[in-house]
């Protein structure tokens, strides 16, 4: 099997958002994948992520643009730290500490929606994700998490 999204070697322990982990059984499984310089996360609306009939409900937009991001981030470091997706090695995980979501247009449903992002290092342990969502060739959504490496706290927390 191969291996190309970030959510795919997350730790088990942290496998679980609703977004994008991928032991939630109930949960949109977004996968973020380096696109070049870019990194992609493509995913179709199901039929309950619907605002009014024919479009896409925005929380579900926001969702997938907080998930890009810190996914997003996790690469990033990942990669500046030496490694690649699917290397063995365990990769940083982050939390938003900000996030916007500007809506352009409405979103059709029934397509997939395709998140691009491009990210920027601002701090040793913060990176700030800049992501546009297209539905076909038309710019739906834009967006900016600025995502901070999970604090060590969280984590000793998480295995209690």
């Amino acid at each position: 099997m191969s291996i190309d999204a970030i959510q795919d070697i997350y730790p088990e322990d942290y496998a679980w958002c609703y977004g994008c982990g991928r032991l939630n059984k109930e949960g949109l499984h977004f996968k973020t994948i380096w696109q070049g310089d870019k990194t992609i996360t493509v995913y179709t609306p199901r039929p309950e992520h619907t605002a009014i009939p024919g479009f896409v409900y925005g929380g579900l937009i926001g969702s997938l643009i907080d998930c890009h991001g810190t996914g997003s981030a996790s690469m990033a470091l990942h990669r500046k730290n030496g490694h690649e997706i699917g290397d063995g090695t365990e990769p940083p995980r982050f939390v938003t500490a900000s996030l916007r979501v500007d809506f352009m247009k409405p979103t059709p449903h029934g397509i997939p929606l395709k998140a691009i992002g491009t990210v920027e290092e601002i701090h040793p342990k913060k990176f700030k994700i800049r992501t546009e969502v297209f539905a076909h060739n038309d710019c739906c959504a834009k967006g900016e998490v600025i995502a901070a490496v999970m604090p060590a706290a969280f984590k000793q927390k998480s295995e209690v």
